[in-house]
């Protein structure tokens, strides 16, 4: 049958033609929309609808994410904490007779009080730090203790100068890493606080607008559509119908009420028979997003009695519910605090450690050496006082420059500084190490809906039976959905807004309709129906399964089965169909075609995987939808279509290395819950990768908190968010890229420190030590302890550098480091050899007019090593202006110690063997050193950089050392995982003989001790 006479026009509606005059006219009606006639309320709710979503996320692609930084003001006081006089005993537990208020009447001001004592505050909350607890923590690590050693060394040896410098090292040191830390804690809280979740109570006998955070259990809270749910509630009746209230109270009597905890058991039950278990009372009264907690991307019905769930979003429908208890003890919140509880060192730490306690075992080693020395020449343990030649004194020069204290403050700024520009970039970093991390990882493993999906059914191009009209089948698609634009179902929605693609459709709908009679879908027909009519003709208009929908018409068996082929194909694709059909007056059923309905990628999804590859980090998905969809979703992306259900990997028979093996090469994994995700990124752990976890649900924190480096993306909700090392407040994985890329400069920046501080302490040992030796001679303390505060401020600034990032990702590689730093090193340290041998000369050699040792060694030695770092920085970029800027300062300083003679030691009088004579004598006693010589200095000293940076490329290019130290990602101990798999399949039995005594055995487990674990 034709459709109803409609008059088309001939120009084209989409390109400005009539149709687009006509629906701006619509979209201009005057009035508010819930004023206007039905259809003239659907054509301006089509024309005048913007997601939510885009908009808010314009908003703060152009907010300045700086924003974010800021610390709460005194008056929001709603921001953080919980009450500190909530009860130990019977903790989470809710009286049953708090659940028994009247919808209309709610609980009074004093009843809220009550409750919130012994509850607390209606949020989750992290648990809190003592600060200066905090602060001090900075003073621990083995390195810090030795520069405290050498605090109370330099107090004894009354070396007041050095005592100073040392603790306003340390002190600096722990006011940064504190300062640092703090603020990016702050950001996250501040973050929390803007986007402070509302409720809407009925207290008082009134209905009220508070936060969420000042709900108590008991609340009757209103639910609607687009609002987030504000703590755990069960559902009490439809809005509309608030006598329905009566029979709630009657059911709660009886016990009748559906018991669910779990929601994950909810969408469990959906296949099992009806008369099994509570059955549902009455009809849906709202539909909950559950896709945070379950990973299920549609939908799910919630029905008199059901429990919704604190962070989960009204899709459709508006209701009463009584909170039942608070977010810390609700579904989320346990979860949260499951994930808070664990602890670990991260790899960072360990990394530094490794490299401080190594810096240590050689200052230790140069010490006995020097003791050696001083041995033979019969040197005092502290005595002669004013003399620097003693034994102490020895071991309070080498502590200072063997014992980089600058290192946690300069890796502390780097990593501040690049949390800090992430957050500009909408990325919010939780743990500075984090970002480390990040520049390492190799793998990441993404949740599908909400991260890569946009978690928004769309319709892709439809099916249409043959000789009807696409416009015709979209028109009566929409004319089979609800009407009601305040409480729209979510596929009623999707359908009604997809006729800005067809403007032929609204022309239809513009048309005298009038609707009849709306049946809503019912599980038993499993379909939507609209009676309506259009100038004396009556159309019935059905929308809803496939089957449902083929069974109504009286079509040819070729128009039949191609329609059940398609509705197949699209099963297999992961679809979810809808057919439609329509009636005119008593003639047949007409059938028009089929809606495929899908939860796409994000826009920039596929580009964003791409680029991961790229940059060597390939991408895993892991979803609780089916496995139909997931592939067609990894077909969408680019991604490979080697995904397996959780069956496979659980209960595939597979164990150890085979297991391990599917993992590693999986493109994804389905229909997994929770502990699969967490037991994925484990696996992928023990063959030696890092590992990157990106999830916005309740399902996805465990796994969060188990990864090297856990992202929770935007719109997370707060247990992910807790479990996180970075929270992203841009939608999508786009930023995860740019993450990648700035995680990567950062660790080039520490790199380069780290590789110029190790050759920093050998150089001043190697020099310092032999010069003891040999001529028993050193460097006095006060000019040593401003050689390692000047290298160390100097290079404060790297953290501002520009740096170069790897197309591939990067590590440590510690024994390179080791090797490239102790060839500086000793290159440096014969450098300085040189400048003094020249001064055994009766002349000075290096000294053009006249000059003090003591000065023009501590110049050639600053000059030497604050230049060392545009070596170990690379020539890829060019420095930055701070960097630049902070050594040049540093520079002149040293010059002018040099010139002035500031801090000189006295020169010892008493007569010298050779070969100390000479100059020796000769030299300044007020310690100056003329501007010559100081500018012969500064020229030697470019020389021996120039030499240094030809070293630095060689040893870069040699094939031997470009991987040495590099770990093998994909490495794995075959036997040992064969035995931990077959372990993993027994159980240890307690069984009692007839005597009574106990017999402990070992069997293999049961399929259903299988499932527990």
């Amino acid at each position: 049958m034709s459709a109803p006479r409609v008059s088309f026009s001939d120009k084209d509606m989409e390109n400005g033609g009539e149709g687009a005059e006509r629906s701006r006219k619509w979209s201009q009606a005057p009035g508010d929309i819930n004023d206007l006639d039905e259809y003239t309320a659907l054509q301006k709710y089509i024309s005048t609808y913007r997601d939510p979503n885009a908009a808010e996320s314009g908003e703060e692609q152009n907010k300045d994410a700086e924003d974010s930084g800021k610390g709460k003001a005194w008056w929001q006081f709603w921001r953080s904490g919980s009450s500190s006089q909530a009860s130990a005993k019977d903790e989470g537990v809710v009286p049953e007779e708090w659940l028994n208020a009247d919808i209309k009447q709610g609980i009074s001001n004093q009843d809220v009080e009550t409750r919130r004592k012994r509850m607390g505050w209606n949020e989750i909350v992290t648990e809190k730090e003592n600060l200066f607890l905090k602060f001090l923590g900075f003073f621990t690590g083995p390195v810090l203790y030795v520069m405290e050693l050498a605090v109370l060394l330099a107090a004894g040896l009354r070396d007041w100068v050095d005592f100073g410098v040392i603790i306003g090292i340390l002190l600096l040191n722990a006011f940064v890493g504190w300062y640092q830390e703090k603020q990016a804690a702050d950001v996250v809280a501040s973050l929390k606080g803007d986007i402070a979740m509302k409720a809407v109570v009925i207290r008082q006998g009134q209905e009220q607008d508070i936060k969420a955070r000042e709900l108590v259990p008991g609340d009757i809270v209103v639910i609607e559509e687009g609002q987030t749910v504000p703590t755990d509630s069960r559902l009490i009746c439809d809005y509309d119908h608030p006598e329905d209230f009566d029979r709630y109270r009657e059911l709660r009597e009886q016990h009748a009420l559906n018991p669910e905890e779990d929601p994950a058991g909810s969408e469990e039950k959906e296949g099992e028979e009806e008369d099994e278990g509570v059955v549902h009372q009455g009809h849906s009264i709202i539909a909950t997003d559950q896709s945070a907690i379950t990973g299920e991307s549609l939908a799910v019905d919630k029905f008199m009695g059901d429990m919704v769930y604190y962070t989960t979003g009204c899709k459709r429908g508006k209701a009463y519910a009584v909170a039942v208890t608070s977010a810390k003890y609700s579904f989320v919140g346990r979860t949260a605090t499951l994930v808070q509880g664990a602890k670990d060192q991260g790899h960072f730490k360990a990394i530094m450690n490794n490299i401080g306690t190594s810096l240590l075992v050689l200052v230790m080693f140069w010490i006995v050496a020097a003791w050696i020395g001083g041995f033979y020449r019969h040197l005092g343990i502290a005595t002669p006082e004013e003399s620097y030649n003693s034994l102490l004194y020895y071991v309070l020069i080498l502590f200072i420059i063997g014992v980089p204290v600058g290192l946690p403050v300069v890796t502390t700024t780097t990593l501040a500084v690049g949390a800090a520009y992430l957050a500009k970039q909408q990325a919010i970093v939780q743990k500075l190490t984090a970002i480390e991390s990040l520049a390492g990882v190799d793998i990441l493993c993404s949740d599908k809906t909400g991260t890569l999906t946009a978690n928004q059914l769309s319709i892709r191009e439809p099916y249409v039976a043959e000789g009807e009209d696409v416009n015709w089948m979209m028109a009566c698609a929409a004319l089979a959905s609800s009407h009601n634009i305040k409480s729209l179902d979510p596929i009623d929605k999707v359908t009604i807004l997809t006729l800005k693609r067809y403007p032929k459709a609204r022309d239809i709908l513009k048309d005298d309709w009038k609707t009849e009679k709306f049946t809503p879908f019912d599980p038993v027909s499993k379909r939507i129906t609209t009676i309506c009519t259009l100038r004396g003709d009556r159309f019935t208009c059905a929308k809803g399964a496939p089957k449902a929908v083929l069974n109504l018409s009286e079509c040819s068996k070729e128009t039949a089965d191609l329609f059940r082929d398609k509705a197949t194909e699209f099963a297999r694709r992961g679809f979810r169909s809808l057919g439609v059909a329509y009636q005119k007056n008593n003639d047949p059923w007409v059938l028009l075609g089929m809606l495929s309905m899908f939860d796409p990628p994000r826009e920039d999804t596929a580009q964003t995987i791409i680029e991961a590859q790229q940059l060597g980090v390939p991408v895993k998905m892991l979803t609780g939808d089916a496995i139909a969809i997931a592939k067609e979703t990894c077909k969408m992306l680019a991604l490979g279509t080697k995904v397996y259900n959780s069956q496979k990997l659980i209960h595939g028979g597979l164990s150890g290395s085979t297991q391990h093996d599917l993992v590693e090469k999986a493109d994804g994994f389905a229909e997994v819950f929770p502990e699969h995700k967490y037991q994925v990124v484990e696996m992928l752990q023990q063959r030696g990768h890092l590992t990157a976890m990106t999830g916005d649900g309740v399902n996805d924190a465990p796994s969060l908190k188990k990864a090297d480096c856990g992202i929770a993306v935007e719109g997370s909700s707060e247990a992910a968010q807790a479990a996180a090392d970075i929270v992203f407040l841009a939608p999508g994985l786009s930023t995860i890229v740019f993450a990648i890329k700035t995680a990567r400069q950062i660790f080039q920046r520490m790199k380069a420190y780290i590789q110029y501080r190790i050759a920093l302490c050998l150089h001043l040992e190697i020099y310092l030590v032999t010069s003891m030796i040999i001529i028993n001679e050193t460097i006095s303390a006060e000019l040593i302890v401003f050689i390692a505060l000047f290298a160390d401020l100097a290079t404060v600034a790297v953290a501002y550098d520009n740096a170069h990032s790897e197309q591939r990702p990067v590590e440590w590689q510690l024994p390179k480091i080791w090797v490239i730093s102790v060839i500086l090193g000793i290159e440096l340290a014969l450098a300085t050899w040189v400048v003094r041998g020249t001064m055994f000369l009766p002349n000075g050699g290096i000294v053009q007019n006249f000059g003090n040792i003591q000065e023009i060694l501590f110049l050639e030695i600053a000059l030497t090593e604050n230049w060392l770092i545009f070596v170990t920085r690379g020539g890829k970029t060019f420095p930055s202006f701070q960097l630049i800027a902070a050594i040049a300062v540093v520079d002149a300083l040293a010059t002018l110690f040099c010139i002035f003679g500031w801090l000189h030691p006295e020169v010892e009088q008493r007569p010298l063997p050779n070969p100390m004579g000479g100059f020796y004598l000769d030299q300044r006693r007020d310690g100056q050193t003329d501007v010559v010589t100081a500018v012969v200095i500064w020229a030697y000293s470019i020389g021996v950089t120039i030499i240094i940076a030809i070293t630095y490329y060689l040893l870069n290019i040699i094939p031997g050392l470009s991987d040495l130290g590099r770990q093998k990602r994909n490495s794995h101990d075959t036997q040992m995982e064969n035995i931990i798999g077959h372990l993993s399949k027994l159980a240890i039995r307690h069984e009692k003989d007839e005597t009574g005594e106990g017999k402990w055995s070992l069997v293999a487990k049961t399929n259903d001790d299988e499932d527990d674990d």
